[in-house]
């Protein structure tokens, strides 16, 4: 079992900057490749970025691209998303996952682990 809890949403103003963070404990943090996705009030959830288990590959989606960067410290279990450059549509709540296999990492199945969520609310 890894166990994940996410922190640091909250209410900002369009164009501003937001971290995001996710604590993982349980079994070991670096054999999991990690990622964020987000999901708004009637829509799917979808996928925000990722991280192989080492940390050498990253994957973002085009929506984000450029503006979050995600990064991971093995040694700390934790896993972080840097948002800049806010937009409304970036407002979702955000959900850290792990799963086993570095293969398929930008979609929602193969994760075998989900975190309770950070609500971001970005206004205009």
């Amino acid at each position: 079992q890894v166990q994940l809890v996410e922190s640091g949403g909250g209410l900002v103003q369009a164009g501003d900057s937001l971290r995001l963070s996710c604590a993982a404990s349980g079994r070991t943090f670096s054999g999991y490749s990690m990622g964020w996705f987000r999901q708004d009030p009637g829509k799917e959830r979808e996928f925000v970025a990722a991280i192989t288990w080492s940390g050498g590959r990253t994957f973002y989606a085009d929506s984000v691209k450029g503006r979050f960067t995600i990064s991971r410290d093995n040694a700390k279990s934790t896993v972080n998303l840097q948002m800049w450059g806010l937009k409304p549509e970036d407002t979702a709540v955000y959900y850290c996952a792990a799963r086993p296999s570095t293969v398929g990492v930008t979609t929602l199945s193969g994760y075998s682990y989900w975190g309770q969520g950070t609500r971001v609310t970005v206004s205009s």
